[in-house]
């Protein structure tokens, strides 16, 4: 009851924002969330610096894999400390590479790329949670299940890569091929369905010059898929099939990055067949050997009730709270985009 109870909720409020983030972001106004000034200009005016709601989209999708991660994990009795303390080792290596990476591939320094710190991801997680076994578990007398954590860990990215699909949206990046050129069928099934962005200050204006143009929706295609997904697999998990659970998860979100590429627009690096194409299949191959080698018995079924009960606690509730602020203030200070502030007095109001 509780399952279908929780299952049903996070459907709905996930349904609600995304149809929101579909329906506003493509706008001008939904790219700079927050101007701070930073230090006078010559003329007597302030530079500011531009905090973007595509950090803060970014900030909330990345809370609600953690938020995922914790109730999974806690519902087959994994304690809260050893949850965050393998979400942070992971974090701590992929949030850098998610910059890393795209400038080894787009040679660019102020981009992100998510399929690089998810490529990162995939191949460390195994050695994290041994090495977070064999290191804290041990000293604080805990010990993380290989197979349920890696499964959470896959569950967890569809959610936080599906709702973080709207920080592209806002940002105006990711975007996919113009309708006019795309092929027949596409036209027929993407006709009224399009995004059509504004603002010179999104990446569509200013790297494809496609602003105002009828263009595949492709981020919300991922991002419905990749939260369907999750949930399909949230249930497999709570079910106790976890292998199901990682190899459903892993091939459709990384089978679909390499398939998606080929109605993207942006670049993606030289060459007909893309770097994080290359990833992805690599990434689905690693993980999908990992499931196997690493497979064991599962003990019973995870109770949900004590994973949600994991969340009530104020340890955790600042670190969720530290988790997002962390990833607001890394992702959303925009370093592509600037700002003239000007001030004044409303001298009737004295």
């Amino acid at each position: 009851m509780v399952e279908n109870f929780v299952m049903c909720a996070a459907g709905s409020l996930m349904a609600l924002y995304l149809w929101w983030g579909f329906s506003v972001l493509p706008a001008e106004r939904w790219q700079i969330f927050a101007t701070v000034p930073s230090k006078k200009s010559d003329t007597g005016g302030w530079l500011g610096v531009n905090f973007t709601w595509y950090g803060l989209l970014t900030a909330n999708a990345y809370v609600v894999a953690v938020m995922v991660l914790l109730i999974l994990m806690g519902s087959v009795g994994t304690p809260p400390l050893g949850t965050a303390l393998l979400a942070l080792a992971i974090l701590a290596c992929c949030v850098p590479a998610s910059r890393l990476v795209a400038r080894i591939v787009e040679k660019k320094a102020h981009t992100f790329t998510v399929g690089g710190a998810v490529f990162v991801g995939i191949f460390i997680t195994p050695a994290v949670i041994i090495l977070v076994n064999r290191t804290a578990g041990a000293a604080f007398a805990f010990h993380i299940p290989i197979m349920a954590a890696y499964a959470a860990i896959a569950i967890a990215y569809a959610f936080g890569e599906g709702l973080g699909r709207l920080a592209c949206v806002s940002f105006g990046c990711c975007y996919g091929k113009p309708l006019v050129s795309s092929a027949g069928w596409l036209r027929r099934l993407f006709r009224g369905r399009c995004f059509v962005f504004f603002g010179s200050t999104k990446k569509i204006a200013y790297a494809g010059n496609m602003e105002g143009a009828e263009v595949i929706p492709i981020q919300a295609v991922t991002a419905v898929l990749y939260c369907a997904c999750g949930l399909v697999t949230t249930w497999l998990f709570l079910e106790s099939h976890q292998t199901a659970a990682i190899l459903i998860a892993t091939i459709t979100t990384q089978g679909w990055r390499s398939l998606s590429e080929t109605l993207r627009a942006d670049y993606r690096g030289t060459g007909k067949i893309s770097a994080y194409q290359i990833m992805g299949v690599v990434g689905m191959m690693y993980a999908v050997g990992a499931a196997f080698l690493l497979s064991e018995p599962t003990p019973g079924l995870p109770d949900l009730s004590a994973g949600i009960a994991n969340l009530w606690h104020p340890a955790i509730i600042l670190f969720i709270q530290g988790i997002w602020l962390v990833i607001f203030l890394y992702t959303g200070r925009s370093t592509v985009t600037g700002a003239m502030l000007a001030f004044h007095v409303h001298k009737d109001r004295i």
